[in-house]
C-alpha cells in the first residue's frame, strides 16, 4: 500500500517513489528506492478541484492521507516540476503538464489503492515487488 507522507509517497516497506537517476527529463521512469531526501523523491500532491479554488467535496482517509475518489495530480519537486503520467497504458514517467487523463489520479477507498483516471489501474511495482520499477497494473491484493 502507498501512503502520502508529505513530501513522499511511501510503501509498507518504507521505500519511496523516485525519479530514475534523479534526472529531470521528459518520459523519465519512476521507481521505488530507499529514501535519500533528494528532490527526485519529493512530490507535491494537488487535488484537481483545489486548483485554483478550494474544494467543497470529498472525504479524507486519514490513514492514507488522501481524499476518496477526488482527482489529484502528482508533481515532482525537481526544477521543472513535471507531472507523474501513465504512458503506453502502463509505464509511469514524469512529463510536462498537458491535462491528459494519464496525469490525473484518485484514491480508491474499496481497493485502498491510487488509480489512474486514464485506465483505472492501480500503482504497482513490477515483478510483484521484486523490482524497483513502477507501473500501473490491474488492482491485486499483493502489496510490496
Amino acid at each position: 500500500m502507498f501512503r502520502y507522507q508529505a513530501p513522499y509517497f511511501v510503501n509498507d516497506h518504507g521505500r519511496v517513489m523516485d525519479v530514475q537517476s534523479s534526472i529531470d527529463t521528459e518520459n523519465r521512469n519512476i521507481q521505488m528506492n530507499t529514501r535519500n531526501n533528494k528532490l527526485s523523491q519529493q512530490w507535491d500532491l494537488i487535488y484537481v478541484d483545489q486548483y485554483p479554488e478550494e474544494p467543497t467535496k470529498g472525504q479524507l482517509n486519514k490513514d492514507f492521507g488522501l481524499y476518496v475518489q477526488r482527482d489529484f495530480r502528482v508533481i515532482s519537486d525537481l526544477p521543472k516540476h513535471r507531472y507523474l503520467e501513465v504512458i503506453n497504458n502502463r509505464n509511469m514517467v514524469i512529463k510536462t503538464s498537458n491535462g491528459n487523463k494519464g496525469q490525473t489520479w484518485y484514491f480508491d477507498q474499496y481497493s485502498k489503492t491510487i488509480k489512474s483516471r486514464l485506465n483505472n489501474k492501480s500503482w504497482d511495482i513490477i515483478s510483484s515487488g521484486r523490482s524497483n520499477q513502477f507501473q500501473v497494473y490491474n488492482t491485486n491484493s499483493g502489496w510490496w
